[in-house]
């Protein structure tokens, strides 16, 4: 072995290597802003994800997979070339709008505002395509049609078909095998919370009741209803969880009310007559299957609908719930969108498209020198993937407050006792004038800007029947209503918020107002029916703050999107 000294020396030299790298990487740094600044974005993400490990990813998951609702990709790395932007004094990085709502809030106000946005057009033109795809300055384009075409399909019962109920099992079912994924849901306080204030604030009304449990996972809503007073529970679960879900009702005492049955809810068959229990007459005296008073579910995805679970509780429902006295739990449901601010976001994800096309131009070259072979034929595909990758997928957020720049717009409501599945399906235009339909004003004094997209959320409510069937049929009343929002002023839920980032911001002017109207749509895709689209349309307009709507100053073009909801 070498003598000490010589590893000493060995040692001292790698330190004073180490040193030099850093002071020389942190001279580069401090003389190019736009590096700097990417950076920054990115330790800003690293730091956030470390500080909440329950927090998601926002970059979304692949179209063609369903995967669980804590999946996580690996690090992103920097891309190795974007697009110098210019910077303003700070240093920042900034686009166009973001040039003209800094020189908005100068004395020079729109005068300026307009002279930034013309200068910076002047450096977006000289920018790379691929950056200028990313982040354009011109709101008329339209974005290009998916491949995946909308479709309005249903959520299938699979009767007999093993290979389509496999398939669909793969795709969404698994993960909620995982304990991993289950608690997740049981550390979203504001969740169970919510649950657990319907279900034990309201015991008189579930004493005595049959109560069915549709998706139990680890079981610990049919735990809360044994506990609350129901004469029997049954727990519907489609995963191996229900192998755990019995353990627990075990461990918890209550597993002489609780059946747990493993299986699709749409297949299985509840053995009433075991448990003694007479199923409530069918309209016209036909036979019926509905001996369940109580409802309960977690079936809600991100922005609500993703994951189509709906359709299953629907046939639960109308199968096994009693028609006139039965409760839904959640009883209601309204989704919600606003305008919001998220330009770090926003501009990521225009760097890191910028940087997957730079990769995409080494690896073409690399190829063809290398082994010979030209691969640049595939450009423009692989261009589409990364666009709808980045660009134009809904990201999961934990949105601040603040960054909401105006109140919210409920865009649909769902009275569970009365849905159907053809209001599961999305959100159309011809539902309803008010279906999908929001119309936002943005007072450019009162908050901070620019508007970089919209957001989307929920809430669900636990009340009392308000259908006249039910009214009308005597269905119990609940003395101690819960609310769950899964809105930015509430805190963090699991289910966060989507937010839909525009093709480019838009500025905010001093003394103006700025008008959003448009709609949103949401369709299932046809790869796989839990997964939807979603249909952006809006225009802008500007005026002075306080006047009428009709005195516009400014009117934009129409823009159309459409993002993938992961």
């Amino acid at each position: 072995s070498p003598p000490r000294r010589i590893l000493q020396k060995s040692f001292s030299a790698r330190i004073l290597l180490m040193l030099h790298r850093s002071i020389l990487l942190a001279y580069c740094f401090s003389v190019s802003p736009s590096v700097s600044a990417f950076s920054s974005a990115v330790a800003k993400r690293t730091s956030s994800a470390a500080v909440s490990p329950t927090r998601r990813a926002s970059r979304r998951a692949p179209s063609f997979l369903l995967l669980p609702r804590n999946y996580r990709p690996a690090p992103l790395s920097p891309p190795r070339s974007f697009s110098a932007r210019a910077a303003n004094n700070d240093g920042i990085v900034m686009s166009s709008s973001d040039a003209a709502a800094e020189a908005s809030s100068s004395e020079g106000g729109a005068a300026e505002a307009a002279e930034a946005v013309a200068a910076m057009d002047v450096t977006d033109s000289a920018a790379s395509s691929s950056a200028a795809a990313a982040d354009s300055s011109s709101p008329a384009k339209s974005s290009p049609e998916y491949a995946n075409a909308s479709t309005t399909g249903e959520i299938p019962t699979y009767d007999g078909d093993d290979k389509a109920k496999a398939t669909d099992y793969a795709n969404y079912f698994c993960s909620y095998a995982q304990l991993y994924h289950q608690k997740q849901m049981l550390a979203d306080h504001n969740r169970m919370a919510a649950y657990h204030a319907a279900i034990m604030g309201n015991a008189e009304v579930f004493k005595d009741k049959v109560v069915m449990d549709v998706g139990t996972g680890s079981g610990i809503l049919a735990v809360w209803a044994a506990k609350a007073g129901a004469r029997r529970v049954y727990a519907v679960e489609y995963t191996d969880m229900a192998k755990h879900a019995e353990r627990v009702m075990e461990a918890n005492g209550v597993a002489d009310v609780v059946t747990v049955i493993k299986g699709a809810v749409e297949d299985i068959a509840l053995p009433v007559e075991e448990h003694g229990l007479q199923p409530e007459e069918g309209e016209g005296g036909e036979s019926s299957e509905a001996v369940v008073d109580i409802m309960i579910s977690e079936w809600m995805g991100y922005f609500l609908l993703r994951e189509s679970m709906l359709d299953s509780l629907i046939r639960a429902r109308d199968r096994f719930l009693k028609r006139r006295t039965g409760l839904m739990l959640p009883s209601h449901a309204t989704m919600y969108v606003a305008p919001i601010q998220d330009e770090d976001e926003r501009k990521l994800g225009a760097a890191e498209y910028a940087g997957a096309m730079g990769d995409w131009t080494e690896f073409v070259d690399s190829t063809r020198a290398m082994y010979g072979v030209d691969m640049n034929i595939l450009e423009k595909d692989f261009e589409r993937e990364q666009r709808e990758y980045y660009l134009l997928s809904s990201h999961w957020s934990e949105l601040g407050p603040e960054q909401v720049l105006c109140d919210p717009v409920a865009i649909k409501e769902f009275d569970m006792a009365t849905c159907t599945i053809e209001d599961a399906r999305g959100l159309s235009v011809e539902e309803g004038p008010d279906v999908g339909a929001f119309d936002f004003d943005v007072d450019a004094d009162a908050v901070v800007g620019p508007i970089s997209g919209v957001a989307g959320w929920f809430d669900v409510d636990f009340k009392s029947r308000t259908d006249n069937v039910g009214i009308e049929g005597g269905a119990p009343a609940l003395p101690a209503p819960a609310h769950l929002s899964t809105a930015p002023e509430n805190g963090y839920t699991h289910w966060g918020q989507q937010t839909f980032h525009f093709p480019s911001s838009i500025p905010l002017i001093h003394g103006e107002t700025t008008r959003i109207h448009g709609t949103v749509e949401l369709t299932r895709t046809k790869e796989n029916l839990r997964l939807y689209n979603a249909r952006m349309r809006y225009r802008t307009s500007r005026r002075k703050t306080g006047a009428e709507k009709d005195q516009v100053l400014m009117q934009g073009d129409l823009v159309e999107s459409v993002y993938q909801v992961p």
